[in-house]
């Protein structure tokens, strides 16, 4: 693999688990309360 390949690999990496990690951290500091939506 060449070295441009590596690094787009690293960046979709850090893109995929940052945003799964973001989420995570969300949704632990705001629940979802059941019976929010009305």
């Amino acid at each position: 693999m060449s070295g441009g390949a590596v690094a787009m690999l690293v960046v979709s990496i850090v893109v995929v688990w940052g945003g799964l990690a973001a989420g995570i951290v969300y949704l632990r500091r705001h629940p979802d309360e059941p019976g929010d939506e009305n």
